[in-house]
């Protein structure tokens, strides 16, 4: 990258922090900014690298390692079943059903598709992002069942949707060769030996730092560098073992959450600050290496689609996974709005564009950048006023004002007094 894109990246960086805090009253995200940084530097000519550049790859994969960690290690999944029913319902029923409604929805909009390669589009589109709509998740008008509840969700939805997407690009780049048997031993290797691995990674390494911290060994700034090692060792020991590393870095990032409360914190320290960084430049990247050039193979049905997954494919499911819950309509409108596309949707994207080569990949890459482009703007702008006006509609409704464990938020930021 030319030292003008690298002072231009700094620059930045610098000048949305000094009016962070503003920004994000004003409705101007983090996100939002970077983005447009990038698409700047793209315009004026400072980015000489391409989508397939091995620099652009290879922040995709650690940038989602260490979300796939960190998210995962904000959430003890001992409390869902006591407190946190809603988000369980999202990823359970609400997840899935986003998931094939989308699919079903792809293969109309995109006919010459076939159903892996939907299902690819599908699976790429559903997780969430909650750091795009800072707001609904951080403030205190909106009653605290329903911001864990996006959450959770967040935290959690891109490690679960990972293995799908795994299952449906190797189905949509197969050729046919691999047996029952084949895919099988595929899915055994890459889907439950990586749990087991990570695991023992979370295991191990908590029990050694809370044995040094117990002993006096260990201060505050190593514990909180020493997260950074959990999620190294649990991707390299699956990759050594022809496991998937990114699964077994969100279940590394699951065990480790139960483990040690002071480990925990720590890591939600290193997301709030390390974490959030890397996920900026992942947005920079997609302003200044992915947008450039995307709109002019936009067509009408990318733009249907991409409506129609920041719309009706995630309220539906929303819908369906909340009925018997006896939320007020309002909530279940604003849990179903509030489902922004952002990192995981990009990491995959690189991902995916890294190692495959099938028919319909041009129409999933298009569809995806303008859906998470869409995302960007509109979550991040209707976030603010529409957690006030929402916090004001329910007040105090005995449903939504259930009391429930609040989890730290991670890269999505503290909650606002």
């Amino acid at each position: 990258m030319p030292s003008a894109a690298l002072f231009a990246l700094g620059l930045g960086l610098l000048l949305y922090a000094l009016v962070s805090d503003r920004a994000g009253r004003d409705g101007i995200t983090a996100p939002m900014g970077f983005v447009a940084l990038g698409l700047a530097l793209a315009l004026l000519g400072n980015v000489d690298i391409g989508v397939d550049s091995s620099a652009i790859h290879d922040l995709a994969e650690a940038a989602l390692v260490i979300a796939l960690f960190t998210d995962a290690s904000r959430i003890d999944v001992r409390r869902l079943r006591a407190q946190h029913g809603l988000p369980v319902r999202l990823l359970t029923i609400g997840l899935p059903g986003t998931m094939i409604l989308g699919t079903v929805v792809a293969m109309i909009l995109f006919p010459d598709l076939g159903l892996w390669p939907a299902a690819v589009l599908a699976v790429m589109l559903a997780p969430t992002d909650a750091a795009l709509g800072q707001a609904v998740v951080s403030d205190r008008a909106v009653p605290a069942r329903v911001r864990q509840a996006l959450n959770v969700e967040s935290g959690l939805n891109d490690g679960l949707a990972f293995p799908a997407l795994l299952i449906a690009v190797s189905l949509a780049a197969a050729d046919g060769g691999r047996g029952i048997g084949g895919w099988a031993g595929f899915i055994a290797a890459q889907l439950l030996l990586a749990p087991l691995v990570g695991g023992a990674v979370a295991l191990l390494c908590a029990r050694a730092i809370r044995t040094a911290l117990g002993r006096g060994w260990m201060d505050e700034t190593f514990l909180r560098i020493s997260t950074l090692a959990l999620p190294l060792l649990a991707y390299a020991g699956a990759e050594a073992v022809t496991a998937n590393g990114f699964i077994a870095a969100f279940c590394c990032g699951l065990v480790t959450a139960t483990r040690d409360e002071r480990l925990r914190d720590a890591i939600a320290d290193f997301a709030e600050a390390e974490g959030q960084l890397v996920t900026l430049i992942v947005f920079a990247a997609f302003g200044a290496v992915l947008l450039p050039g995307a709109w002019e193979g936009w067509e009408w049905r990318h733009v249907v689609y991409a409506v129609l997954s920041l719309t009706v494919l995630r309220m539906a499911p929303v819908w369906l996974s909340l009925l018997g819950t006896g939320l007020r309509r309002e909530t279940v409108l604003f849990l179903g709005w509030f489902g922004p596309r952002g990192l995981a949707s990009v990491i995959y994207l690189l991902l995916v564009l890294e190692e495959n080569s099938f028919a319909g990949l041009a129409d999933i890459e298009a569809t995806t950048l303008l859906t998470v482009l869409l995302s960007v703007v509109l979550h991040g702008a209707t976030a603010g006023p529409l957690a006030r006006r929402y916090g004001k509609a329910v007040g105090d409704a005995p449903r939504e004002s259930q009391k429930v464990h609040e989890f730290r938020l991670g890269r999505a930021g503290d909650p606002e007094d």
